[in-house]
């Protein structure tokens, strides 16, 4: 009997194992995406069925009595005696401005460096150029051996481009001929899922190149193929009737079964809006592992010396790099050098080395004379810099002004806004004065962003001792990371 609630508690396990693993690939640059019709479907693009219905109607054929669609597009090309008819469709349907959707826009924002699709159209490659980031696009064989220049991510476009249409995939002939018209395709394929730990969203599973290529690679590995996930609605009995609801469970059983065989774990949700609060809780837990710190020093006050203000801030990006953070430095008057010099001896010392993982430097452009336009500079840099990053850290924050006179960093309280508005973790330590003690204050009227400090809030008040202090702000980031 379906017991709905055992079923409930199941997921929950599922999704937290999928997590887990799939945020570890990220980190670790082993994940990928594979992307099918149903990732474009909320930005208004169809899938095979939908696509053939018309054509298939145009021979007297009804695309819901029919399951092999390779065959209906062969069919659909023989009468025609030709591939225009297929093509123009093609053509016409995918070759539209349309807006990108929430999860096309999470998942290119993602530093995932390898993407597959079967889809015709572009929204991967649009998600990645929104993102700043270069797509190297492989449509033909010919492109597989050539390396564009400065990309970010790979994008494998296995059925062909909606600008050549006369060369995409969709009838028997085409998946006949596959390994002619797409040499080398299904091998890179078959590398990438040994290799790589993949995500599979939008998907049906019912195209055979993907069986092919998942069924050659467990027969080359047997028991030993790597784990991937996908991420399915369940069948819900609400939607069915009794018997309806019988037959569609016991089919989802089977390919449950059908796809662990061939190392793809389902996750499944109640509802397609879960898939995108699950990939926001990705985005939130890869963003949580970079950390933007704050603040600069002209002045030093009672207990706070320069030498401890150093100490301080070498010690706090020392530790962050120890617990595999990567840390963002804009270079603050008085503790940057610290910061940068805390994260690199960490960075030699126990991360082979790695600095690009483990430390990114954003010292402000300068030489930018008129005031204003520096400011609108400075304020766009501040943001792009804190774009990629899930929790800020903000110490001391006091500057000189033009008399020698010391005043409030509004560089350090600007920063605040903007991590404030991006939705990050502040962690402000308040016990080194000027702004840090400020936004200290500030957070204190807001209940959202204080729950997460409230429990150690005394600390970063009152404390003096540096090792406390940096013992308490991993504690908060690392309850905040979610996974390790």
């Amino acid at each position: 009997m379906y017991n709905a609630e055992r079923n409930s508690e199941q997921s929950v396990v599922k999704k937290q194992k999928f997590l887990q693993e799939y945020i570890k690939a990220i980190r670790d640059g082993n994940a990928a995406l594979f992307a099918g019709a149903g990732l474009s479907r909320p930005s208004g693009f169809v899938d095979w069925k939908e696509l053939l219905r018309p054509l298939a109607e145009d021979i007297g054929l009804n695309i819901e009595d029919e399951h092999d669609l390779t065959l209906v597009a062969q069919y659909i090309q023989n009468e025609s005696g030709n591939r225009s008819v297929i093509s123009k469709s093609i053509m016409d349907t995918f070759n539209r401005e349309v807006n990108l959707n929430d999860n096309v826009r999470i998942l290119t924002r993602l530093p995932i460096e390898t993407y597959w699709t079967t889809n015709y159209d572009r929204l991967i490659e649009d998600g990645l150029r929104e993102a700043n980031r270069n797509p190297d696009v492989k449509i033909e064989y010919k492109q597989l051996s050539n390396t564009k220049r400065d990309r970010d991510a790979i994008v494998y476009k296995m059925h062909g481009d909606v600008e050549h249409p006369a060369d995409a995939v969709l009838t028997k002939d085409d998946y006949v001929k596959y390994d002619i018209s797409y040499p080398f395709f299904r091998k890179v394929l078959q590398g990438d899922l040994i290799s790589k730990t993949f995500l599979f969203i939008g998907f049906s599973f019912e195209d055979p190149n993907l069986d092919y290529v998942l069924s050659q690679t467990r027969l080359l590995l047997g028991e030993n193929v790597r784990n991937h996930f996908c991420i399915m609605k369940t069948v819900k009995k609400d939607d069915y009737t009794e018997e309806e609801f019988g037959y569609k469970k016991a089919q989802q059983d089977l390919r449950k079964a059908d796809l662990a065989r061939q190392g793809i774990q389902i996750v499944y949700v109640d509802d397609f809006a879960e898939i995108t609060d699950i990939l926001r809780e990705i985005e939130t837990a890869i963003s949580a592992n970079n950390v933007f710190i704050s603040g600069s020093a002209d002045f030093y006050d009672g207990d706070w010396t320069k030498e401890k203000a150093e100490e301080l801030a070498y010690k706090l990006s020392n530790q962050l790099v120890n617990h595999s953070y990567k840390v963002t430095s804009g270079f603050g008057l008085g503790i940057g050098s610290s910061v940068i010099n805390g994260a690199l001896d960490e960075i030699n010392r126990s991360k082979y080395n790695h600095i690009d993982e483990h430390l990114c430097l954003r010292p402000f452009p300068q030489n930018i004379e008129d005031p204003d336009e520096r400011a609108k500079k400075w304020k766009e840099y501040r943001e792009e810099m804190l774009s990629n990053n899930g929790i800020a850290i903000f110490m001391f924050g006091n500057k000189k002004d033009s008399k020698g006179n010391k005043v409030a960093a509004n560089g350090c309280w600007e920063e605040y806004q903007i991590a404030k508005g991006k939705g990050c973790l502040i962690i402000p330590i308040g016990c080194t004065g000027d702004v840090a003690e400020r936004i200290m204050q500030d957070i204190k009227l807001d209940n959202d962003l204080y729950s997460f400090i409230k429990d150690s809030a005394d600390i970063l008040e009152k404390e003096k001792d540096i090792d406390k202090i940096v013992e308490t702000v991993l504690k908060i980031a690392n309850k905040h990371r979610i996974v390790a």
